[in-house]
């Protein structure tokens, strides 16, 4: 699969979990929406390392890296996706966000 491809099927899924939060917004407090988007994420990674160990002992040694690697990612993602909004904000579009 190409760079394109890959980048297309990456978008299409993260615009299926978000479709799918948005569902959730009229019932449910967004923070817990988000609350419960960063537990899942956390949890099937967790499932993707481990299916990764052939035993406990692979496990334990890729946990540290592991840990590092999620958590720089989310930071990174994180700060990416503020700019985002932040930019939103300085053009006086932040309305248009609302609407997603």
């Amino acid at each position: 699969m190409s760079d394109d491809e890959n980048d297309k099927e990456f978008r299409k899924i993260i615009d299926s979990f978000i479709h799918l939060a948005n569902q959730y917004i009229d019932t449910v407090p967004r923070e817990n929406v988000g609350m419960a988007l960063l537990y899942a994420a956390a949890r099937f990674n967790s499932f993707v390392i481990a299916s990764h160990a052939q035993d406990v002992g692979k496990f334990d040694a890729d946990r540290p890296a592991a840990f590092d690697f999620f958590t720089s990612e989310y930071q990174r993602m994180l700060n990416e996706n503020l700019d985002d909004y932040r930019k939103a904000y300085e053009r006086g579009k932040y309305a248009d966000f609302m609407k997603q």
